[in-house]
């Protein structure tokens, strides 16, 4: 898990490193919630990473990574997603966005892991505060997991920074 974990966070941290070269990039992170499997899932806190090259100044791919952590009821549970996809934008000083995300996610409960295709569907809405700095007012996605056979449907709630470079 430890070598999948870091293999992941590597490919995140060149993505966003070419992310900073190019003229139309994105780079966010920030703090993100995910209810697992819906109302009678387990609320986890977390990270979200999101580098996106832009090709125009509407539309681009998004590489997204994600790690929800805790223990409800005493059970340790980590959930960690790496998701690529195109997101449209519309650009304004408030600025709504929407992306669909495809990829593959692990989960780990209590000793038991397994590893499935994962899609996140969703959107946010960005607010700039200077030239080179948005918040992120919100970030909403529906991740569609499907660990140890059956299918989960999963809120995640994100917010924080986003650098344009």
């Amino acid at each position: 898990m430890a070598r999948k974990l870091s293999l992941l966070l590597g490919v995140v941290f060149l993505f966003s490193i070419s992310a900073q070269a190019q003229d139309h990039a994105d780079v966010f992170g920030g703090y993100s919630y995910e209810r697992l499997g819906g109302s009678s899932g387990a609320n986890l806190n977390g990270l979200e990473i999101t580098g996106q090259y832009k090709f125009a100044r509407w539309i681009g791919l998004a590489a997204d990574f994600d790690g929800h952590f805790g223990s409800p009821d005493q059970i340790d549970t980590k959930q960690v997603n790496f998701m690529v996809g195109p997101q449209i934008s519309f650009p304004a000083r408030v600025s709504p966005f929407f992306h669909i995300l495809g990829g593959i996610g692990h989960l780990r409960v209590d000793g038991s892991a397994d590893t499935s295709f994962a899609t996140a569907i969703g959107g946010g809405i960005d607010m700039r505060l200077g030239p080179v700095v948005s918040w992120r007012m919100f970030q909403a996605d529906d991740v569609v997991t499907r660990f140890f056979g059956g299918t989960q449907n999963n809120t995640r709630i994100s917010t924080g920074l986003v650098f344009r470079f």
